[in-house]
């Protein structure tokens, strides 16, 4: 069995100056991080792929350096687009989110359609399984929390649906699936859960 581990990126420093995308990790989400890294179960993975958005590559980076592993950057495995508003205040973000996953076939407020979305995570993910096939060890996927709620729905064969959604607040949660069946091995769990639950690291 191998086991892919979908991680969505902790902490990050809100800056409505800046591009959601260019939002770097945050003291805290650097630390998680740092910690997630230096645990036995970690020393199993044998690739590390991520998003294109610094908050993933930043941690992607950060899990790969002391197994002295380069992190893939794969521009699918993005956030949904959220482009046509930019940053949003967390009321008016949470109601926009809700939509988001309420009307899957419709664009919210210009946002990528939540349908569309699930697509490009999927192919996504395809493509990092078929640039891991005939490899060793457990892969790790590194990016965000509503395109891993798509995934999820997907894998658990449930309509799109915010119930799905990372649990908390900040990120830094993960579930995992194995690669050749894609049968789903645990559902979200904290960063600091990852490993504890029976499923292998490689």
């Amino acid at each position: 069995m191998r086991p892919v581990h979908f991680i969505t990126h902790p902490e990050v420093v809100i800056d409505p100056a800046v591009p959601v995308t260019d939002w770097p990790l945050s003291a805290r989400g650097i630390a998680r991080m740092q910690r997630l890294a230096s645990r036995p179960w970690a020393r199993g993975l044998g690739a590390i792929f991520c998003s294109a958005e610094r908050k993933a590559r930043d941690a992607a980076g950060l899990l790969a350096a002391p197994l002295g592993l380069a992190p893939i950057i794969l521009p699918g495995l993005g956030e949904n687009d959220r482009s046509a508003t930019g940053y949003l205040p967390r009321t008016e973000f949470e109601t926009v989110a809700d939509a988001f996953f309420a009307q899957p076939m419709q664009s919210v407020r210009g946002w990528e359609r939540a349908a569309d979305a699930q697509r490009r995570i999927l192919a996504a993910v395809e493509a990092v399984l078929a640039q891991v096939a005939g490899g060793t060890g457990a892969v790790a996927i590194l990016a965000h929390g509503a395109v891993g709620a798509l995934l999820l729905c997907h894998l658990k064969r449930v309509p799109i649906s915010r119930a799905e959604d990372q649990p908390g607040e900040g990120g830094g949660q993960a579930f995992s699936f194995e690669a050749a069946s894609r049968a789903l091995l645990a559902g979200w769990r904290s960063l600091e859960a990852l490993g504890e639950e029976g499923v292998p690291a490689g």
